[in-house]
């Protein structure tokens, strides 16, 4: 970054943006601008802290955009272009839903279902997205291999890109696909792929549903509703399920908060044996982890 010495200079910006942010009732302002700053600055947010420097007037445009297009409530992540996920590093863009800590939840359960498993688990991500929930499964343990879908092409280059970044992209296999719709193709009689793990985190909005503008105006609808009582997408996954696993196999899936209950109840008349829930740190059941007995 280039700088010059200015006594108090960037405290001031800060302040000045954050006064801004706050005038459109945005609650983490003084955070939101020092972590733009740092992008548009290039240093870090610890640095941008501690500075008394003033940064470049390019740094200076960059960061006014940044700062007007958080005015207009545009997520964080997508003007920064990534968010931090698992420890990782996660690109995203306004292709794919941002990933969030309690998404993590769903990792924690697959990896504990991996551990008491036998080595190279076949996992199956459903609903990808920016790939971070496989490439958390793939990071944290080196014997996983990952097939990888959805529905979306855009979404799908940016799993591509970060499986690059990452250095995981020859574990994760992506591919375009309504769900299952890529795993058999019965006009060649091909056998019909299984897996030992299942995960998603589908959408689950209600249709209509009110969402904060950062959300509802910014994030993908295809990422968010899911039907009238955000349980469409559950319902295929119930049902086509058992023709994807192989005995013994897990669905490990995120859901909304007051669904644990009722996604459960779809997966028990799906034939799973055992239904367990986690809880996000907010302590809400978000997880719900389905445990069959065979498949078809």
């Amino acid at each position: 970054m280039e700088t010059v010495v200015v006594a108090g200079g960037l405290r001031d910006l800060l302040a000045d943006a954050s006064r801004r942010l706050a005038a459109v009732e945005i609650d983490t302002a003084a955070l939101d601008a020092e972590v733009m700053m740092a992008a548009a600055a290039g240093i870090s947010r610890v640095e941008v802290i501690g500075s008394q420097t003033h940064p470049s007037a390019k740094a200076l445009e960059r960061f006014d955009a940044m700062v007007t297009r958080r005015e207009r409530r545009e997520p964080i992540a997508y003007i920064i272009g990534h968010r931090e996920f698992y420890s990782l590093d996660i690109h995203v863009t306004p292709a794919v839903l941002i990933p969030r800590p309690e998404t993590e939840a769903v990792v924690d359960a697959a990896l504990a279902v991996i551990a008491g498993a036998p080595p190279r688990v076949a996992t199956l991500d459903i609903g990808t997205g920016s790939g971070c929930i496989a490439l958390a499964i793939a990071a944290n343990d080196s014997a996983s291999r990952i097939v990888a879908t959805d529905l979306s092409s855009d979404a799908l280059k940016v799993a591509a890109l970060n499986a690059k970044r990452l250095g995981l992209a020859a574990r994760i296999d992506l591919r375009l696909s309504d769900l299952f719709d890529c795993l058999a193709d019965d006009n060649f009689d091909l056998p019909r792929e299984r897996f030992d793990l299942i995960v998603s985190n589908p959408p689950y909005v209600r249709d209509g549903e009110a969402l904060p503008p950062e959300v509802g105006a910014y994030e993908p609808a295809i990422a968010l509703y899911g039907g009238l009582d955000g349980l469409a997408i559950y319902r295929r996954i119930a049902a086509a399920a058992r023709e994807h696993l192989n005995p013994n196999g897990t669905i490990i899936v995120e859901v909304g908060a007051e669904q644990a209950e009722s996604v459960g109840a779809l997966f028990r008349a799906a034939g799973a044996m055992k239904i367990e829930t986690a809880k996000d740190l907010a302590g809400i059941d978000r997880v719900v982890i389905a445990r069959f007995p065979g498949s078809k």
